[in-house]
């Protein structure tokens, strides 16, 4: 070998490492299977192109439990992510992790960020901030509960899409009355019915304004009009008008066969009943009681958004930032909104989706938003921040299940299920004090 090309390859060597050092690798840990979790995978190498400074690298953890879990447990081994996607109702666990989070507003600002929390959708930020009004995490894929409904069906029992539960009562019985086997069906029972029904009327869930004050909250869903609207779809269920059809959204299947005319479910089920409904359908906001409030309020989210994990370099951080900056652009927050039916998290995402025309050609995908942002939202429809609510919301199943079976009057379930869910958050506030 000559001189001169050992030189060279001395000279290449050399270069090699100030190459791939030059770009630091921040790791995302995220919930996201299926195609969204390919288009996780599109948006971080998009942001890897953008810029020669950092390279986001998604990892796929499992389901939103399992995604937490595996983050808390690989901070206390010193070998967490920098990023770690957690659903909504992690919050209070993730800001009681003493020492393992870093919050989003103060991230954004020892970046160098520019970052107001004002251009982002108040009703979606409320969910993630803290007592100051401050971010705590970033909005990612948020959703919200609308009402799905059949064309065809409502259309055969002559009946308009109802905008309250009164309406839901006469449509439902109009709807079997005309053969049809179900009015409605519903996904997610305690988000959609017992969360969004207390958020929708200016109800409290818990106390300690839904928890958000401090962690001495205790459930409050077995109030009137809890119990009120429990007991009417108890009623519903003997008659028709309702079907229960299972946890999480196993119902769609009844929506889907016809069997169920309408269905409540997140404003992200939209692809896939687009995907898989051979029929013509709609979608409305959610129902609320006329009789309990002349003008609904703001309903709440669901999904899940991105913590940034204390214990990493401080280059690590800027390149977070970036990356939070960057996703928050109207141009990839409006792709994102568009692809997968999740909230535009920003106002200027939301008007370029508006001006693009997205809405006009798919009717129905800006009802959510609508309705998430049609007022100020209250200390009752800001969302939930209870400790242990994964476990609860487990119980709320349990107990709904035995009054859509008969077993238990609407009064008994709820006042049980509160009862074991204050247990649940009793051990919260000692094992976080």
């Amino acid at each position: 070998m000559n001189k001169m090309t050992l030189s060279a390859l001395t000279l290449s060597a050399a270069l090699l490492p100030l190459a791939s050092q030059a770009a630091t690798e921040i790791e995302w840990w995220h919930a996201m299977g299926g195609a969204n979790g390919e288009k996780v995978n599109e948006i971080a190498a998009n942001f890897n192109k953008s810029q020669s400074d950092y390279i986001v690298k998604p990892v796929y953890k499992g389901n939103y439990s399992e995604t937490m879990t595996a983050a808390i447990a690989a901070f206390r081994a010193h070998q967490q992510p920098d990023i770690v996607q957690v659903f909504e109702v992690g919050t209070a666990t993730m800001m009681s992790a003493k020492g393992a989070i870093y919050p989003v507003y103060q991230l954004m600002k020892d970046s160098g960020e520019n970052f107001d929390s004002k251009n982002y959708l108040s009703a979606v930020t409320g969910y993630y901030t803290d007592s100051d009004g401050n971010m705590l995490s970033m909005p990612f894929n948020s959703s919200t509960p609308v009402l799905y409904y059949n064309k065809d069906l409502l259309a055969k029992a002559n009946v308009e899409p109802p905008k309250t539960w009164e309406e839901m009562d006469e449509a439902g019985k109009k709807l079997r009355a005309a053969g049809v086997q179900c009015g409605f069906t519903t996904a997610w029972q305690s988000w959609i019915q017992l969360e969004n029904l207390s958020a929708r009327h200016n109800v409290a869930f818990a106390t300690e304004d839904d928890g958000f004050k401090s962690t001495k909250a205790e459930l409050a869903f077995n109030g009137p009009l809890q119990v009120m609207h429990i007991s009417k779809m108890a009623e519903w269920q003997k008659e028709g008008v309702f079907q229960y059809g299972g946890r999480t959204n196993d119902a769609a299947a009844k929506f889907y066969s016809g069997e169920c005319a309408m269905y409540t479910e997140s404003s992200a089920g939209y692809s896939g009943i687009r995907k898989n409904a051979s029929f013509p359908f709609g979608v409305s906001q959610l129902p609320y009681w006329q009789s309990q409030i002349d003008k609904p309020l703001n309903t709440i989210i669901g999904g899940a958004s991105l913590w940034a994990m204390q214990g990493k370099p401080s280059d690590h951080y800027k390149g977070v930032a970036k990356f939070f900056s960057y996703l928050s652009q109207p141009e990839v927050q409006a792709d994102w909104h568009q692809f997968s039916g999740y909230l535009p998290i920003t106002q200027a995402a939301y008007d370029l989706t508006k001006s693009q025309g997205f809405y006009d050609k798919n009717p129905g995908t800006e009802t959510a938003v609508i309705q998430m942002t049609s007022g100020t939202p209250t200390v009752n429809s800001k969302g939930l921040r209870l400790g242990n609510f994964a476990q609860i919301r487990d119980i709320i199943d349990e107990e709904l299940e035995s009054v859509w079976s008969g077993k238990q009057d609407a009064k008994t379930a709820l006042d049980t299920a509160v009862k074991r869910g204050n247990e649940l958050l009793r051990k919260f506030e000692k094992a976080n004090k």
